[in-house]
């Protein structure tokens, strides 16, 4: 009988560790793994970390950094790309060139900049490198203060659509603006899309729910989204079907005790 090799659907995802493993690198794989694809990871720093916040940083040498992604790109094939927090100039430009190196595609950047207390994550000088990487991206995946500093001014409910739109022409790249935090009086989640190809905008609507179990969301919407996108979906479809996976691993979850403080999502949907 003839032995027939197969491919796995691979992601790569390039970004921080979270020892408390609600978000960064592990909640990346977790994404990965729950919504069909093999999961590759490059360590950008680690953290000490649990559901009550951040107790401190260790930034990994460049030079390490570097070998990891020639590790990875060098033998592995990936069909999508997640990037979450990179937080020096030299971190984002040692990753820009390897993306460029290794024709990298289905790039799915989460710029991710400020916390949501509102405190900056990242210093100017790094965030002006991180918008020189954007438009390398498929889709970029800012929270709406994040947003506000891609463009400059304060976005409300009111003017999610343009505003996404807006970014999307200024980094000529796909926009998937999250609106969670904008409008709390209402039982909807709304998130706009704007595709750059296409030029059009589209409403993703999930329903709300109430918890403080959403360490981690954005990590696990964007590498879910390039999960998506690795198995042939085009990105209006990823990002649905990524927003919907999110909202039920929320709604898992939303009961669920884990530590003192705000818990993870669950990611692979268990009792």
């Amino acid at each position: 009988m003839e032995n027939i090799k197969t491919s796995y659907q691979t992601v790569l995802t390039i970004a921080g560790s979270d020892s408390g493993g609600c978000a960064g690198i592990q909640a990346d794989i977790k994404s990965i793994s729950a919504c069909g694809a093999y999961a590759a990871s490059v360590i950008t720093a680690t953290t000490a970390q649990n559901t009550q916040g951040v107790s401190d940083i260790h930034a990994i040498p460049i030079s390490h950094i570097e070998k990891q992604l020639e590790a990875v790109f060098s033998d592995i094939h990936f069909g999508a790309i997640k990037i979450g927090m990179l937080h020096s100039c030299e971190v984002i430009n040692t990753v820009a060139k390897k993306l460029l190196e290794y024709k990298a595609k289905n790039i799915v950047i989460d710029p991710v900049m400020v916390a949501t207390s509102g405190d900056r994550l990242i210093n100017e000088n790094a965030i002006n490198c991180l918008k020189e990487l954007l438009p390398k991206a498929s889709l970029i995946t800012p929270n709406s203060k994040e947003a506000e500093i891609l463009i400059g001014k304060t976005i409300d409910i009111n003017n999610t659509k343009d505003s996404a739109r807006e970014i999307g022409l200024k980094f000529k790249t796909s926009v998937l603006l999250k609106g969670g935090h904008l409008d709390d009086s209402t039982n909807e989640m709304l998130d706009v899309l704007y595709e750059y190809d296409s030029n059009k905008i589209f409403e993703i609507r999930n329903p709300r729910i109430n918890t403080k179990n959403t360490h981690g969301t954005g990590c696990s919407l964007s590498s879910s989204i390039a999960t998506f996108l690795s198995k042939g979906n085009n990105i209006e479809n990823a990002v649905r079907k990524a927003c919907q996976y999110v909202n039920k691993a929320i709604n898992s979850g939303k009961d669920k005790v884990l530590g003192k403080g705000n818990g993870p999502i669950n990611h692979f949907l268990q009792d």
